[in-house]
């Protein structure tokens, strides 16, 4: 029986690591040709070699890198169908507004936001030569929601990401891109796990507000993307898709 990304070519920016090494073993379990891109070439190297893929060192903040990587890709496979553009950064110094200095901002500002417009960019010509595609934007559950435990950069850039992406979905949806903006709730990686336990009663302070109680495992939310991904989800478009266990809908939740 085919899979669900049969023969469909995704460039997974992010993908030397984290919920971006899951997406390209999942989408190859599906039957996906899989561009392992990520600033980290190794990692690209070592991702790429599970999933029987094509690994491209790429910074996504600047152009001629995307650039470079979307032409790879096209010329390594004949065509891009998805574009999961996953790549992101949440560094220690993105803070409270009155603490995060301008560099600090600027800098998740040009990987989150920039990056996800130059991805959006160069890579949306490439689905419309195949007449058509699908595009995943990774945003959060920040854009829809305000935290007293601020960082405030990143916020902001969720947002960004979340509003390109309806426009996006609304301006190519009669040339056969769909583009969506996925939006996880807190996940269970080693950078969060990690950051939680470094502060007594962090998570405890954050999952009363989740009324499923726990985060989510990654491959919960690549599951999510893989519905964007393929033909399943041919009628959701420009879309808030939330995977956040009805955070952003709880107002008390259980006990």
């Amino acid at each position: 029986m085919a899979g669900r990304l049969e023969g469909k070519v995704c460039v997974i920016t992010g993908a030397g690591g984290g919920m971006g090494a899951d997406a390209a073993i999942r989408f190859t379990e599906e039957g996906a040709k899989i561009v392992v891109a990520d600033v980290d070439p190794a990692a690209a190297e070592k991702v790429a070699g599970e999933v029987d893929g094509l690994p491209v060192q790429v910074d996504v903040a600047d152009e001629s890198s995307v650039e470079a990587m979307y032409a790879a890709a096209a010329e390594h496979f004949g065509g891009i169908d998805v574009l999961y553009n996953n790549a992101g950064i949440s560094p220690a110094d993105d803070d409270s507004i009155l603490d995060t200095d301008l560099e600090a901002w600027e800098r998740v500002q040009a990987v989150n936001t920039r990056g996800v417009y130059l991805c959006c960019k160069h890579g949306i010509p490439h689905l419309l030569e195949r007449g058509g595609g699908s595009v995943i934007n990774v945003a959060s559950f920040v854009a829809l929601v305000g935290a007293a435990t601020s960082q405030i950069s990143y916020t902001a850039s969720k947002g960004a990401v979340l509003s390109l992406s309806k426009e996006l979905g609304v301006q190519f949806a009669r040339q056969g891109v769909r583009v969506n903006a996925l939006c996880p709730g807190p996940v269970e990686t080693p950078l969060l796990l990690r950051i939680w336990s470094e502060t007594p009663g962090a998570a405890e302070r954050r999952l009363v507000h989740v009324p499923m109680g726990r985060m989510a495992k990654p491959r919960e939310i690549v599951n999510a993307a893989l519905f964007l991904a393929s033909d399943e989800s041919s009628y959701v478009n420009a879309a808030t898709f939330v995977v956040d266990g009805g955070l952003t809908a709880a107002y008390v939740t259980p006990e």
